[in-house]
């Protein structure tokens, strides 16, 4: 008995599902720190000690890694969906648009928190949860790279087909979900609406590095650390 090796031809409901997913794994966060922390620690996390803000993001990582490790390496298996497979090298124009692109966010950060973004949280949370802190970060971006590309393909595979487009489906989809999501969390209408803009911003980025999972993540990992 010869046991079948093909891949299923996936749809643009699959690939949407797939950014439903990520975003779904960026939720874990809230499960674990408004209801199950919570519980355990007794308070809310504006009272949590610096030991259990630690713990929080730790554990906010593995289930982040653990989640990007699934999606990517299913997408590959399930729909023969290579997220780093090699791609075309970038132009100079390309190069030249996305180091743009990255200026226009670390002006657009320095604005929104009236100074260096790192510096600020560097003085507001000490050496040790500064470090924790962007560790989580690198965590959070990998997710939001993978609503970015799923969300592109799934629109590619709607409107376009297989073919490539300039359009930033993925970065508009990000917005409406990982952005918007931060007036919930937040609390407050003008964080959702930036990182809506933002978003928008990293799915330029995404199709201008032609697609490669590699550089976007590193010029996104950037933008939104910086």
């Amino acid at each position: 008995l010869v046991m079948s090796t093909q891949t299923k031809e996936a749809k643009g409901w699959d690939y949407f599902a797939y950014a439903l997913y990520a975003f779904a794994g960026l939720g874990i966060e809230v499960l674990l720190a408004f209801f199950l922390e919570q519980l355990i620690y007794g308070c809310s996390m504006n009272e949590w000690s610096t030991a259990q803000n630690i713990s929080h993001w730790i554990i906010t990582c593995i289930c982040w890694g653990i989640m990007c490790a699934v999606l990517i390496n299913t997408a590959k298996s399930k729909y023969s969906f290579n997220l780093f497979e090699k791609t075309k090298p970038m132009k100079i124009w390309q190069w030249v648009s996305v180091v743009i692109i990255f200026i226009l966010m670390i002006v657009f950060s320095y604005i929104d928190w009236n100074g260096s973004k790192v510096l600020k949280e560097f003085r507001y949370n000490g050496w040790l949860k500064f470090i924790f802190q962007y560790i989580y970060y690198v965590f959070e971006v990998g997710l939001v790279v993978l609503i970015v590309i799923f969300g592109q393909k799934a629109f590619e595979k709607w409107f376009h087909k297989d073919s490539a487009v300039w359009i930033p489906y993925g970065g508009v989809l990000t917005g409406l979900t990982w952005g918007m999501v931060h007036i919930l969390t937040k609390g407050d209408l003008s964080t959702g609406v930036s990182l809506s803009l933002i978003s928008i911003g990293y799915g330029i980025t995404y199709l201008l590095v032609n697609r490669d999972i590699k550089k976007a993540y590193i010029w996104i990992l950037l933008m939104f650390v910086l």
